[in-house]
């Protein structure tokens, strides 16, 4: 695992729109090498702002999207549709207006969909389709994702992972239910440590003053129990995005002096 690399932008609408160039990138150069390319989506307010930066980015015709497979990090367990769930604002934001293919789009399942209100039976689907797509060359049973971006709340929480609840501590299984969630709503699946920790990079987004502390905190040594935002690491790279405001408690040493 190598040492978190930190890019601190101006405000969030900078760091959202140079998110999306970076993510097009990325994208674009696994499909060049390898045919395909595998990407994990956040929800949240940089979440989807970087999906609305991307579909706005004229270089996004670059990416083959027809090529392209889509996972989630957590879902809000929530009917299908719901304005709640991060697939409904992602296909808001993105989705609709890019030609997926739907058999790539590997959406998290909602509580009215074939495992119903049973959240645990639903994580345990999602985590065979994973196991599904995961290839010999692939680390486990998880695909290994190119890019899995994550946002920090302000308790450092990241996907559906909180501090000191148990899923925070899952170290075999790749998807859990989450019930009991401080944050509404209270029930969700998400992705565990050891299946984030898959991802060739993990993408970290953090923008606005009331992310400040959770950045410092997970950034300054924290345990990942306490600070999920420290567990989540790429294999090979672990980036932080920022905007100046949630960069600003940051220990001058971590901060990098040639950010924009």
């Amino acid at each position: 695992m190598n040492a978190p690399q930190l890019v601190v932008h101006r405000d969030k609408e900078l760091m959202a729109q140079a998110a999306a160039a970076r993510l097009i990138t990325k994208i674009v150069d696994a499909q060049a090498s390898r045919g395909h390319a595998s990407v994990v989506l956040t929800g949240g307010r940089n979440g989807n702002g970087l999906l609305a930066a991307l579909a706005a980015e004229p270089a996004r015709d670059a990416v083959d999207w027809g090529r392209l497979d889509l996972w989630w990090g957590d879902e809000r367990f929530l009917p299908e549709g719901d304005p709640e769930r991060n697939v409904t604002q992602a296909r808001e934001a993105l989705l609709d207006a890019v030609p997926l293919d739907p058999k790539r789009v590997h959406a998290m399942p909602a509580s009215d969909g074939p495992y119903g209100s049973d959240v645990e039976a639903a994580a345990e689907g999602y985590a065979e389709e994973l196991a599904r797509a995961a290839g010999p060359e692939n680390h486990g049973t998880v695909p290994t994702f190119d890019v899995l971006m994550l946002g920090v709340g302000p308790d450092t929480h990241v996907a559906s992972l909180f501090p000191e609840l148990p899923a925070v501590r899952e170290t075999e299984r790749t998807v859990v239910g989450v019930r009991g969630a401080p944050k509404p709503p209270p029930t969700r699946v998400t992705l565990t440590l050891p299946a984030i920790r898959a991802a060739r990079e993990v993408w970290l987004l953090a923008a606005g003053e009331d992310k400040a502390r959770a950045a410092a905190i997970a950034l300054s040594g924290a345990g990942e129990i306490q600070a999920p935002a420290a567990g989540a690491r790429g294999r090979a790279r672990t980036l932080w995005l920022l905007d100046t405001a949630a960069a600003s408690q940051l220990p001058r040493s971590l901060y990098p002096p040639a950010s924009p």
